[in-house]
């Protein structure tokens, strides 16, 4: 199969295609203006509306993962513009490329993520749950709706709506090992907001899947089946790395220092379970947090 992949120099990204590649697949990347572009890669650039559609010609799937971090840093005006910007008007733009070729893919795999349902205390989410409040809520839904437009032009699109992915290689859990290793580490507010994360092996596995089975489309929760409290995240990840957590970072602290990206990103309770992924079967590599920490970390006596 002939694959395109935005956000290719990702963490998921790169390691999709790796994997693809491994799988046999060829693999075409979009490139960005600055981007060193390889043979076969197509140039993009979404914030002039860009596209070389050429270069798509003959591609039967796209795996769409581009958008700048939403953790790298505070949630000024200007960067909530452009957390928008990479995510809404890319997929706009990448969309009415697909409108315009010749060859149509047959797939579309779009990243979105558990914002999608706001703050939600206890509550139990699926793919069904509503979409919630708040700026992350707001962002996925319009990504998502983005994303849909390409099943008009006869595309099955799969919303990939990931929680929080774990790997040693980057990402968020590199961030959060350096206070427990300072032997500072402990848990965000009461600790009792439930956490939807994935190891970064499972989301490999589960774009992978969604690649060849047709019967696979919407919305699909790509998280681990046992989330857990930050409290009981903060404890796995302590013993894993062999370091105390007898901190507590209070709700004050984290808002004074990330304002509003605390609440949503930090705080902001999401127990989400991955019902598509059970309804498919799916074999979870890494479905426990202590395992799945245990197997990315080097403990340190």
């Amino acid at each position: 199969m002939r694959i395109l992949i935005s956000g290719a120099s990702g963490l998921v990204g790169t390691a999709v295609a790796s994997a693809l590649r491994a799988d046999g697949h060829e693999v075409i990347r979009f490139v960005r203006p600055r981007g060193t572009c390889s043979p076969g890669d197509v140039r993009w650039d979404p914030a002039a509306e860009f596209v070389d559609a050429e270069g798509m010609e003959g591609a039967e799937a796209i795996v769409h993962l581009a958008g700048a971090g939403i953790g790298d840093s505070r949630w000024s005006e200007t960067r909530k513009k452009t957390l928008r910007e990479s995510r809404v008007n890319s997929t706009r733009t990448l969309v009415e490329a697909v409108a315009r070729l010749r060859r149509k893919p047959r797939i579309l795999l779009a990243a979105s993520a558990v914002g999608y349902y706001g703050d939600r205390g206890d509550d139990v989410l699926n793919e069904s749950s509503s979409n919630g409040e708040g700026f992350l809520a707001a962002l996925a839904r319009d990504w998502e709706l983005e994303s849909l437009r390409a099943q008009s032009i006869g595309l099955r699109v799969v919303l990939l709506r990931f929680g929080m992915i774990l790997s040693a290689e980057g990402g968020v859990l590199p961030r959060m090992t350096t206070p427990f290793k300072l032997g500072l580490g402990g848990r965000l507010g009461n600790g009792r907001q439930w956490v939807a994360w994935i190891a970064l092996e499972d989301a490999i596995g589960v774009i992978r899947a969604a690649l060849v089975d047709d019967a696979l489309s919407g919305p699909v929760n790509v998280v681990s089946p046992a989330p857990v409290r930050n409290a009981e995240f903060t404890q796995a990840l302590a013993g894993a790395l062999h370091r105390p957590a007898i901190f507590s970072i209070p709700v004050f602290a984290l808002r004074l220092a990330f304002g509003e990206m605390a609440m949503e990103l930090l705080l902001a309770s999401q127990r989400v379970e991955p019902a598509a992924l059970i309804e498919k079967r799916y074999a979870f590599r890494l479905p426990g947090l202590e395992d799945a920490l245990r197997s990315m970390l080097t403990t340190e006596e």
